[in-house]
């Protein structure tokens, strides 16, 4: 009988405790195959599109509810997608080069999330730090969620990044040759 009262008693306590302790945060891994990562750069005369390829990323949940987040992007990856031939390969390259994003030093970028508060049912805001070419910076963002997909559009201002080529925050009378710092990255992830 004592034996008996023991361990219901000890059931109860390790219950209690068991959910006034909620297990840690859940981890999805990020699909890299099936997400992608577009990027939209503008200028003066116009813009160009292009894509980077994410290399890991996953997304922590609490329940149904997103807590963090961490990615990865390979940015020796750097595709453009609205030119072809020659001029496609010429700003691919120029954009790997020390004159962008230095891709040689620098292959990864890297994005954490620090942050995240929820707006909506399945939308949130998202604090994290942004690392390009080994600069951390913070950026802020919304991110919505849809199942085991997750939509967010990142404005990224290349010149905290040390991204000079062509910005006029560097550089003066550019004229129709300036390139717009910010750029807007398009991120649809599978998980």
């Amino acid at each position: 009988m004592k034996t008996t009262l023991l361990s219901l008693a000890l059931t109860l306590a390790f219950g209690a405790f068991a959910t006034a302790n909620p297990i840690d945060d859940e981890k999805k891994v990020v699909n890299a195959e099936k997400s992608t990562v577009t990027w939209k750069a503008y200028k003066v005369t116009g813009s160009h599109t292009g894509t980077v390829t994410l290399k890991s990323g996953a997304l922590l949940f609490d329940g149904e509810k997103l807590t963090g987040g961490e990615f990865t992007v390979d940015m020796t990856s750097i595709n453009t997608t609205d030119l072809s031939g020659k001029s496609k390969n010429d700003l691919d390259g120029h954009l790997k080069s020390p004159d962008f994003f230095g891709v040689e030093s620098h292959p990864t970028a890297t994005l954490v999330f620090t942050k995240v508060k929820a707006t909506g049912k399945n939308s949130y805001k998202v604090s994290g730090d942004l690392t390009i070419k080994g600069i951390t910076k913070p950026v802020t963002f919304d991110v919505s969620v849809y199942g085991s997909k997750a939509t967010a559009t990142v404005k990224v201002d290349r010149a905290e990044y040390d991204v000079r080529y062509g910005s006029g925050s560097f550089f003066d009378n550019l004229g129709d040759k300036t390139i717009y710092d910010e750029f807007d990255l398009v991120v649809d992830l599978e998980f």
